[in-house]
């Protein structure tokens, strides 16, 4: 059956208070919405202080899902956000009590009142009429209604074009199964409980995009955005040696979970990841113990070398060692993950084989 053409219309004036009040029925997190709470309180003030003054705020755009049962309504809810998360969020923040006007906030029809730092329950209490203005506010929101998720993707990024949206963001409104198994990756408990590193601009599934196009090539590849947009946009994609490769990585993930610690260090750079994640795959798994007590060796090591080398003692340098900090300016060339990869591997097993003598010397010792 053909499908309906996407339809856009202004969805009927309601105040903003009728929007808090249905707050639990629009999905919020769609597949295709950035990730995280990228405004500042600073950023949201700005919008509440736009919106008492009577000020324009740009259109919010959400899926309509009144009109019918629609297959892309996957949260069984009224209403999803395509475009103005971040709006909303503030205008709801406010409601809550977490945001309060900014401290130079002035208010046009009467400057001289000191407004500033007060939340809306402060104005219900002592300004009625400021917070009457706010609550019966309305803004411009305009319902999508379609069954066709392309149309809602492909809308997303028009909608977002002129804004600074990262490569990973626009992957993740992408369409396909690339990215049906990236946002499966990334939704791992390793990214949430782990990494160290921002997610904020998508950079979960940066990472797991990475690794999992690693396990599709099933060797370390070059992971330039331009590699990156050309796998989630193949249309040659081998379905059976995708699946693999997106089970693959779930197991090695679990693996890396009991590995690193929460929120560890180690993990605090997202170029370190591919490279990590590949040295845990190609050890057997009683070697996998052993992989963060080298880490964590080895990058005291790289530390006190890089220090040595800043104070001049070039005399000590460690070949390897520099090697490893020139390969990791490019992090996402394959040479440097190969390179790096290497260095790893063969510290590894130089640094295993000296803890398993001074462990013999030891009991040596001690007998």
């Amino acid at each position: 059956m053909q499908q309906r053409p996407m339809r856009i219309t202004p969805h009927p004036s309601k105040p903003l208070i009728w929007w808090y009040n249905r707050r639990e029925m629009i999905d919020m997190s769609p597949p295709y919405q950035r990730k995280g709470r990228l405004w500042s309180q600073s950023d949201k003030g700005y919008l509440i202080d736009s919106i008492i003054n009577g000020f324009d705020v740009p259109k919010l755009y959400i899926a309509d899902f009144q009109m019918g049962d629609s297959p892309l309504n996957s949260s069984r809810l009224p209403y999803a956000i395509i475009d103005g998360k971040q709006r909303l969020e503030a205008i709801f923040d406010f409601f809550d009590g977490r945001l309060v006007l900014n401290h130079d906030f002035i208010w046009k029809r009467d400057p001289r009142l000191q407004l500033g730092g007060l939340g809306l329950k402060d104005l219900k209490g002592s300004h009625q009429e400021v917070a009457e203005i706010f609550e019966t506010e309305t803004v411009d929101i305009m319902s999508v209604v379609t069954s066709n998720e392309a149309d809602i993707n492909e809308l997303f990024v028009r909608l977002n074009r002129s804004k600074p949206l990262t490569g990973a963001e626009i992957r993740n409104a992408m369409l396909g199964p690339v990215s049906d198994i990236i946002r499966t990756v990334a939704k791992h408990e390793f990214f949430n409980e782990n990494i160290k590193f921002s997610v904020e601009r998508a950079g979960d599934y940066n990472a797991a995009a990475k690794i999992v196009l690693f396990e599709y090539e099933k060797k370390p590849t070059n992971t330039k955005k331009k590699d990156l947009d050309a796998f989630a946009g193949s249309a040659t994609i081998d379905g059976a040696t995708l699946e693999l490769a997106g089970r693959r990585a779930l197991d090695n993930l679990d693996a890396m979970q009991e590995i690193f610690l929460p929120h560890d260090e180690l993990l605090s750079s997202a170029g370190a990841l591919p490279v990590y994640y590949w040295l845990v795959r190609e050890l057997s798994d009683d070697q996998r113990p052993l992989v963060r007590e080298f880490l964590y060796t080895f990058e005291k090591r790289r530390k006190l070398h890089r220090d040595k080398h800043i104070a001049g003692h070039t005399t000590t340098a460690d070949t390897s060692l520099s090697r490893y900090d020139a390969l990791n300016r490019s992090t996402n060339d394959v040479g440097s993950h190969v390179g790096r990869f290497e260095i790893l591997k063969e510290e590894f097993s130089r640094w295993r084989n000296e803890k398993a003598a001074q462990s013999t010397l030891f009991l040596n010792l001690v007998l």
